[in-house]
């Protein structure tokens, strides 16, 4: 269970009152106290915190009384409802802890006047912003369904939601305050993380490039380490104005050799890590309605016509068919694609594995590749022995959507097809990715069904990303201050995946609206009769041509300048007296505003049951710290309530995009074991394969 679920509230804000009551009597007095204005400092700092404290105890009352209706089920306690709660919680308790450590030696000769000052203005910040947020929960509470995250699409909590992010101050959570949500064998390496991100944000403005981009953020880094206050400065200005390409070329430090060397250090050796390059030709594959009838899967054409598709297999033995001429014709030269010298001396070849993993990894679909990646499944290829074929798809915002899906797809359909080159029968054929690849396990499962071709056997997506909306829920609220996610990152990746990421002064909508036409097209052609049974051709002629006919007049709609807090009222005010502190910065965001984003393919939260019924079995592997915790609760309930097979597992006290990070704490290697189990219970299930289901 939720450790939040047997916190005792009342204790806690009683050990708040009393730690704010000591602080107050113990430096308010004699007059004579030796840290005269650091000590007045502190004063007026715990009465703000005593203050907050009073006001959040009935409205954290009032959440944990109902949050548990709106868990996935009773054995998997987690919604953004209960993480708001964990995040508070975990703010208090620091603030208790520290409270009483000044009441104790604010006397003392060598007590640190004003670092705990500071420590504790820095958390009284932050107290302040997660009131606001806990307000903008009990609204939700109020105005969403019962047991639902998400508001009605379009909704005005929505467009507040990127209000408030435009002007709330967030530096506050970069500070000294860094990581307090998280397991503290975390916090050294976020920060690590932030300050990297920040030195390297600095050197991108500057100019610099390759080495001398990597020296400068060096040099620099040093100041965001004994200046805290400074790094929350600095991290909340990047986050909200740098462009979609500091993006892509930080989270791409991981594919730089130095990053990549050192990690491949402490990762797992396999004998068969083989990049290969498919050039783009049609395949036939057998319909599951009648195998002795085959239907055509066309190469990848979106946004530029046919185009090979890059993969990487993974293999920790070498096992038959790896070493292949016909294999090795495909092999990319960057490098020796088979380990060769870790296969020991006179043995022989594996037999092909009965079992075959697909994985597509994850970076918002702007970032990364499969080499980003490595480190967690070289150990999944050696826990499961399994061989692992991972997908470079194409990245926006130069391949906006369907291009990834389209590549994904034809990898995977190829995949089946030559399985016996990849070391595998493919009995059993598991889909695998995180966050922007979770996304891609279930579209590509979804575009399997409606083509009529064998669907996977099972999916593990952890912390996938279900709804590519800036819609507001409970979980999203923590986009506010989030160290991976912040909204104004979020929003750029979303418009870069949808199409609405201007580059070089054109926009690619129209582009995107043929090619999303021609997506439908191809499903409703390609095999027709298995998809009319599922999606009425008026539905898809009506979606398709209403969504290319609004293209340019939600283009027109749009607005790139953000709302101040005057500019427009939101749909409620906070309790008189209170407001949250604000930025001196307003942030520009960009809510996505075509249709791209409610494409079932883009967004499949919103997909009918009809696309969504036959998929295969679905194992979620959340973490209850995620801005994205309800995409997943919201898409598990949704398939449950469809009579979908469907898991959720909500791990604690983990960031988005964990498996990223594997390697650098115990917690993680515990969530990545529990994505091998999930993997593992799809290949030892004992239904029977998917080709052979109807």
């Amino acid at each position: 269970k939720s450790s939040v679920s047997g916190m005792d509230w009342i204790a806690v804000f009683t050990s708040l009152e009393a730690v704010c009551k000591e602080n107050i009597t113990a430096l308010s007095g004699p007059p004579d106290l030796p840290y005269g204005d650091v000590s007045r400092r502190l004063v007026t700092c715990m009465r703000k915190i005593q203050d907050h404290g009073r006001a959040l105890e009935p409205v954290v009352s009032g959440i944990t009384a109902v949050y548990h209706h709106y868990d996935f089920d009773s054995d998997t306690p987690g919604n953004g409802y209960r993480t708001l709660v964990k995040v508070l919680q975990s703010c208090l308790l620091h603030i208790i802890h520290n409270g009483r450590y000044i009441a104790s030696n604010c006397h003392r000769a060598f007590f640190r006047a004003n670092h705990n000052a500071s420590e504790m203005e820095a958390y009284g910040s932050v107290l302040c912003q997660l009131r606001a947020l806990l307000y903008i929960a009990q609204g939700m509470l109020h105005d969403n369904s019962p047991g639902q995250l998400y508001g009605e699409q379009d909704g005005e909590l929505g467009r507040w939601l990127v209000r408030e992010y435009a002007s709330m101050h967030k530096a506050c959570f970069y500070g000294r305050c860094l990581g307090f949500q998280f397991s503290p064998s975390l916090r050294p390496i976020l920060q690590s993380l932030i300050i990297s991100m920040v030195s390297f944000g600095e050197s991108y403005e500057k100019q610099h490039s390759g080495l001398g981009m990597a020296a400068f953020s060096l040099l620099t880094s040093g100041k965001y380490v004994i200046d805290p206050e400074l790094r929350g400065e600095e991290y909340e200005r990047i986050t909200q104005n740098l462009d979609m390409k500091f993006w892509k070329s930080f989270w791409n430090l991981t594919e730089s050799e130095l990053v990549s060397g050192f990690a491949s250090l402490t990762s797992t050796l396999v004998q068969v890590n083989l990049t290969l390059t498919i050039p783009p030709e049609p395949l036939l594959l057998p319909l599951v309605s009648d195998p002795r009838l085959s239907t055509p899967v066309s190469p990848p054409v979106a946004h530029w016509g046919p185009g090979p598709v890059n993969m990487r297999l993974i293999s920790y033995e070498l096992r038959e068919g790896q070493d292949s001429k016909e294999l090795l014709a495909f092999a990319r030269t960057e490098a020796p694609p088979i380990s060769l010298s870790l296969v020991p001396f006179g043995a022989q070849k594996r037999p092909p594995s009965p079992w075959l993993l697909i994985h597509f990894h994850g970076g918002g679909f702007v970032s990364q590749t499969s080499k980003s990646h490595e480190n967690y499944l070289k150990s999944w290829s050696k826990d499961l022995n399994v061989p692992i074929l991972s997908v470079d798809y194409s990245l926006a915002p130069e391949a906006p959507f369907p291009r990834a899906l389209e590549e994904c797809f034809y990898a995977y359909c190829w995949a089946l097809k030559n399985c016996h080159l990849l070391g595998s029968t493919a009995e059993r054929v598991c889909l695998a990715g995180d966050s922007a690849g979770g996304n891609l396990c279930i579209t590509v499962s979804m575009r399997a069904i409606a083509c009529g071709v064998r669907i996977p056997d099972g999916i593990m997506a952890a912390y996938p990303a279900t709804l590519l909306t800036i819609e507001a829920s409970p979980s999203r609220l923590l986009t506010s201050f989030d160290l991976l996610l912040p909204l104004g990152v979020l929003s750029k990746c979303i418009n870069a995946y949808t199409g609405e990421e201007v580059k070089e002064g054109i926009s690619t909508l129209s582009a995107l609206g043929r090619d999303t036409a021609s997506l439908i097209s191809d499903l409703s052609h390609g095999a027709s009769k298995w998809i009319q049974s599922f999606i009425p051709a008026e539905v898809l002629g009506s979606w398709s041509s209403s969504h290319q006919r609004s293209l340019d007049k939600k283009a027109h709609q749009r607005s790139v300048l953000p709302c101040s807090p005057d500019s427009s009222s939101g749909p409620r005010d906070y309790p008189e007296g209170f407001e949250p502190l604000r930025s001196e910065r307003l942030s520009v965001i960009q809510p996505p505003s075509c249709l791209t984003v409610k494409n079932p393919f883009v967004s499949p939260l919103l997909a009918s049951d009809d696309l969504l019924r036959g998929l295969p079995h679905v194992h979620i592997v959340a973490s209850a710290l995620d801005a994205l915790l309800d995409d997943s609760v919201m898409f598990a309930r949704k398939l449950q309530n469809m009579g979908q097979p469907v898991t959720l597992r909500v791990v604690e006290d983990l960031p988005h995009g964990f498996l990223s990070l594997s390697g650098y704490a115990e917690e993680i290697k515990v969530a990545s074991d529990i994505c091998v189990e999930r993997i593992r219970e799809v290949f030892q299930q004992t239904t029977l394969p998917s080709c052979t289901r109807k």
